[in-house]
C-alpha cells in the first residue's frame, strides 16, 4: 500500500472578533502606523495593540501530523470544536492552513455539510449534474450513474422537484448519493449521516464499506461510536486542535468515552458522591466492586468464567425493591441485562438500613472487549430510586487457556454462549 494522505505539522489559526476597522481609510492609517513603527492611532486609552484585529486568536489545529494509507478507513473523533471539521476542510482544499503542509494523492470527494454545492431553486435532477460537476464528474459519468444515484437516494418521486422543498433527510440522502458514486480515491465524510434515518445510515455505512473494499480511502468523522467501531479499524482522536491518540478504534473509543464520563478503569468505586445518577434518593448506592472467578476484586474478567458484581446501598424506602444491572459496551450500547426477578427471590422488602447486594454470573457470556455498568434500584412500578450510570469499567478477556485459534472480541459479536458441536458423515 502507498501513502495517499500525508499531513506534516499542520496548524490553522482564526482571529476572533472584528477584522479591520470598517473603512479602507482607517485600515490604511493603521497599516501605515504599523509600517513606520508607530502605535495604532485607533487604540483606546489603556488598550494594547493587536494589530488590525479587535479579538483573540483561536488555534483550531496545532502541529498535527499523520499519514493515511491507500484503502484505509480512518475514523476521526473528538468533542465539538476540537478541530475535526477544520482538518477535513483543509484536506478538501476548502480552506488553507496557517502553517504546515499536506500531500493528497488522488481525487477527493467531500461531504462536509448537508447539501454543499446544491442550489435550492434547482430540481434534484439538475442538482445531481451541478453537484457532480463540482465534484469533478464528467457529464457522461453522471449520465451513466444517474439511475443508480437516484435509486440510492430514494428520491425518484421527487427528482424533478426543487430541492428547497426537500426535507433535511432527503437533502442529505441525495448529497451523499452523489458523493458516494463519484468513485473517488478518497472519500471524506463529516457528521452528516445523523440527519438520515436508521435505515439510510445503515445503507451509507454499507456504501462506505464497499468503497473501502475497493481499495479506496475513507475519512469518517462521527459522534456515533458504534459506527466508528464497525467501520474503522483505526481512529484519530483530536482534542483542542491536537492529536491526542492515533491507534486501534476500540482502545481509542474506550478512552474517549471514559474521559467524557470522567471515569477510569477500576475494580472498586466509591459512589457516594457520584454525579451521573438519577432517582428519588430514598435508596443510595454507596460502593460497588467487581470480583473475578477467584473472588478477588479485579477490573479484568474472563469469558466463560464466574463474575460477581457487588454493591453496598443505604435503604430509606419502605416498599419492595427491584434490583437490576445493565452491561454497556465501550460504544455505549446496552448489551446485557440482569434482574433479580430472574432469581427465586423475586420480592425484596427491606427495613431501613445499609445492605450489600450481589449479582453472580456463573459463566460470563461476553466476548473480549471493554464494558461498563449501570446499577439500578427501582420500585416494583419501576419508579427510579437510584440509577447510577457508567461505573466500574472493566475488560473481558478470553480464557487464559483457550483452544481457539483466534481471539474472540466484540467486533465479531458482543455475547458468547457455551454450545455443543459435532460433525457426522451422511450417505
Amino acid at each position: 500500500m502507498s501513502t495517499v494522505i500525508s499531513v506534516e505539522h499542520l496548524s490553522k489559526t482564526y482571529r476572533l472578533g472584528q477584522i479591520g476597522t470598517g473603512t479602507l481609510s482607517r485600515d490604511l492609517n493603521v497599516w501605515w502606523a504599523k509600517t513606520c513603527g508607530k502605535p495604532n492611532p485607533l487604540l483606546r486609552i489603556g488598550e494594547t495593540d493587536r494589530g488590525n484585529c479587535h479579538g483573540d486568536e483561536l488555534w483550531a489545529l496545532r502541529d498535527v501530523s499523520f499519514t493515511v494509507e491507500q484503502g484505509e478507513v480512518l475514523g476521526i473523533i473528538g468533542r465539538n470544536g476540537a478541530g475535526k471539521s477544520t482538518l477535513l476542510k483543509i484536506l478538501s482544499r476548502i480552506t488553507a492552513p496557517t502553517s504546515g503542509k499536506i500531500k493528497v494523492k488522488g481525487r477527493v470527494a467531500s461531504l462536509l455539510e448537508v447539501g454543499t454545492g446544491f442550489h435550492p431553486e434547482l430540481t434534484g435532477r439538475e442538482n445531481i449534474y451541478l453537484n457532480g460537476a463540482i465534484l469533478g464528474m464528467s457529464r457522461k459519468e453522471i449520465d451513466r450513474k444517474f439511475d443508480e444515484i437516484v435509486d440510492f437516494a430514494e428520491v425518484e418521486k421527487f427528482i424533478d422537484t426543487p430541492v428547497k422543498r426537500y426535507s433535511s433527510g432527503m437533502y442529505v440522502r441525495l448529497a451523499f448519493a452523489v458523493a458516494a458514486h463519484l468513485d473517488p480515491e478518497i472519500l471524506v465524510v463529516d457528521e452528516v449521516l445523523a440527519v438520515g434515518d436508521a435505515e439510510f445510515q445503515k445503507k451509507c455505512l454499507g456504501k462506505m464499506g464497499e468503497v473501502a473494499k475497493e481499495g479506496r480511502t475513507v475519512l469518517f468523522v462521527s459522534h456515533n461510536m458504534s459506527a466508528i467501531q464497525k467501520l474503522c479499524p483505526q481512529s484519530l482522536w483530536i482534542d483542542s486542535g491536537e492529536i491526542s491518540w492515533l491507534g486501534p478504534s476500540s482502545e481509542i473509543i474506550r478512552a474517549y468515552l471514559n474521559q467524557s464520563k470522567g471515569i477510569s478503569s477500576s475494580d472498586e468505586m466509591d459512589l457516594s458522591n457520584w454525579t451521573n445518577r438519577y432517582g428519588s434518593g430514598e435508596v443510595r448506592i454507596l460502593l460497588a466492586r467487581i470480583l473475578d472467578g477467584n473472588g478477588v476484586t479485579s477490573a479484568t474478567v474472563y469469558r466463560a468464567s464466574p463474575m460477581t458484581i457487588e454493591f453496598i446501598f443505604k435503604n430509606q424506602y419502605s416498599g419492595p425493591l427491584h434490583f437490576s444491572i445493565v452491561v454497556k459496551s465501550d460504544s455505549d450500547e446496552r448489551i446485557l441485562h440482569l434482574s433479580h426477578y430472574d432469581t427465586t427471590d423475586a420480592i425484596v422488602k427491606l427495613p431501613k438500613g445499609n445492605y450489600q447486594a450481589r449479582f453472580s454470573i456463573p459463566e460470563l457470556p461476553l466476548c473480549s472487549g471493554n464494558y461498563s455498568l449501570v446499577l439500578a434500584i427501582h420500585t416494583l412500578s419501576l419508579m427510579p430510586l437510584d440509577v447510577v450510570s457508567d461505573v466500574l469499567p472493566f475488560t473481558a478477556e478470553d480464557m487464559i487457556k483457550s483452544p481457539r485459534p483466534y481471539r474472540t472480541h466484540n467486533g465479531h459479536a458482543y455475547c458468547w454462549t457455551p454450545n455443543l458441536f459435532s460433525v457426522t458423515p451422511i450417505a
